[in-house]
Parts: structure tokens; C-alpha cells; sequence
């Protein structure tokens, strides 16, 4: 497994241990879970700084984690779900050894109408991970 996919299955390792549902990759499902729901979204590691002798690549990764809650205290439970998530990042920076830092951008929530049901409270955090390899495919 590469070093980038490594970082990405211990950043949704973290977010799999907070109440909210977590998910990688996946489209937004039709129900929303009470405790809220986390997607992990792989983003563009970025063209890399480079180093030589010895040869290595210099990333900073752009993730990104779609963070939706609903019901009627959406306000709190969003404000929660974001601090679990700040808490978790700033528990361990670097995953456990495996990257450099990690770095949470501030959410820009926005409220989205759902006929016939509650309004979800969603945003997308985006997320630096820094991480230096000696190759940019393994």
C-alpha cells in the first residue's frame, strides 16, 4: 500500500472512531444518522516540492471531509461534530507517525432545505495533510 493511501485509512480509522457514521468515498445516503455522518473524500495530493539527494517528494495532500448533521438542534450537534473532529486531529498530527502534520481548514456550514424532512446542517472541511515520500507512486 502507498504512503498516501496508508495516511488516508488512518485519517478514516480516527473519523470511524467518533459517534457519527463515517464513510469514504461514498455518495450521501438518503437518511442522515442521528449522531450525524462523516464522508471522506481522497482529494488531490498536489503537485510535489522536490527534493534531491536523497530524491524525495514533498506533499501537502488536500482531503476533504463532508460533515452533514439534521434535526432540530442541527446547530449544536454541527458545532459538536466539528470540535470531535478538531479533537481528533489535534490528539495526534501526525496520524501515528505517518505524516509530517495535519491541518483542518475552519467549516463553512450552509443549511440545506429537504422536502419533508428536516434541514441538514452540512459543510466540507478540508484537510492538509503534509507527508514526504521517495516515490510519488509508491
Amino acid at each position: 500500500m502507498s504512503l498516501r493511501e496508508t495516511i488516508l485509512t488512518a485519517l478514516y480509522a480516527r473519523l470511524s472512531a467518533l459517534p457519527a457514521t463515517a464513510l469514504r468515498g461514498e455518495v450521501l445516503p438518503e437518511r442522515v444518522p442521528p449522531d450525524g455522518l462523516l464522508i471522506l473524500r481522497d482529494g488531490e495530493p498536489g503537485e510535489p516540492e522536490v527534493t534531491l539527494s536523497p530524491l524525495t517528494y514533498h506533499y501537502q495532500h488536500r482531503a476533504e471531509i463532508e460533515a452533514v448533521v439534521q434535526g432540530a438542534n442541527r446547530d449544536v450537534a454541527f458545532d459538536a461534530l466539528c470540535a470531535e473532529i478538531g479533537a481528533v486531529f489535534s490528539a495526534d498530527r501526525t496520524l501515528g507517525g505517518l505524516c509530517d502534520w495535519i491541518e483542518a481548514e475552519a467549516p463553512q456550514p450552509v443549511d440545506l432545505p429537504v422536502e419533508g424532512a428536516a434541514s441538514l446542517k452540512a459543510a466540507v472541511i478540508r484537510v492538509s495533510l503534509f507527508y514526504s515520500t521517495s516515490d510519488p507512486l509508491g
